[in-house]
């Protein structure tokens, strides 16, 4: 049988995201999972962290389902090519459990997030790679500061005493 055309591909390809998505929304794992091939991978790139395998990427939603159990994504924009389907969306929660190392802050996070998905042979996921900026997350959940601000100007003096002290002296380096 020859290839389906391009087109039937990206509407096959943009549904299986769309359902996968859904079933995020629901917060349902093992549904998650069977929208992923058996060469899965999940890529969070601001915190250069890979997941390869189907194992892999169970790790990475049991993560984030337990950090943020009230986890949802409202997509703003999509864009599908026969080679890849490209997310714009906003994720929301609440900060409930420990994450990163970070203990649980009850903080509502609202995160402007990218997410590009790649597909196997047999149109399921292959991959998810998702882009966002971490500084934004880290100062949602309270623990960075700008450093223009009174709190972000003590706490870059406190964590960089000598290279603060050379600036204000005019050394600059």
């Amino acid at each position: 049988m020859a290839n389906p055309p391009a087109t039937e591909t990206v509407t096959r390809r943009l549904e299986t995201v769309r359902q996968h998505i859904r079933l995020e929304n629901r917060h349902d794992l093992a549904a998650v999972m069977e929208t992923f091939g058996p060469m899965a991978r999940y890529d969070d790139e601001p915190w250069d962290e890979h997941y390869d395998g189907r194992d892999g990427v169970r790790s990475f939603y049991e993560q984030l389902f337990q950090a943020l159990p009230d986890v949802e994504i409202d997509v703003r924009g999509e864009h599908a090519s026969p080679e890849a389907v490209v997310v714009e969306c906003v994720i929301r929660g609440t900060h409930r459990g420990a994450w990163r190392g970070l203990p649980a802050t009850g903080r509502r996070i609202v995160l402007p997030l990218c997410g590009v998905y790649t597909f196997g042979p047999d149109d399921a996921l292959a991959g998810e790679r998702i882009y966002y900026d971490r500084a934004t997350l880290l100062r949602q959940l309270g623990v960075f500061r700008e450093p223009t601000s009174l709190a972000g100007r003590l706490l870059l003096f406190l964590n960089h005493p000598v290279r603060i002290a050379r600036a204000w002296l005019g050394g600059g380096r």
